[in-house]
């Protein structure tokens, strides 16, 4: 009795979490839209005098456009 008792407030308990997890992106109107992507930032890459790239900071090394 005791285990089912156990079982049970543990299947509540992820019942109740997993609408948390998924949160779904809404209209003001209240009607489910695609989420919108985050653009993610985009890498400083930077160019020896010679074309190669290298690290940012060293001498001749510019970013590149």
């Amino acid at each position: 009795m005791r285990l089912l008792a156990v079982i049970a407030s543990a299947f509540s308990l992820v019942a109740i979490a997993t609408p948390s997890i998924a949160a779904p992106c809404r209209d003001a109107k209240g009607k489910f839209v695609k989420c919108p992507e985050a653009a993610a930032p985009k890498a400083t890459r930077c160019k020896a005098a010679n074309g190669r790239f290298a690290k940012c900071g060293t001498p001749g090394a510019k970013p590149n456009k």
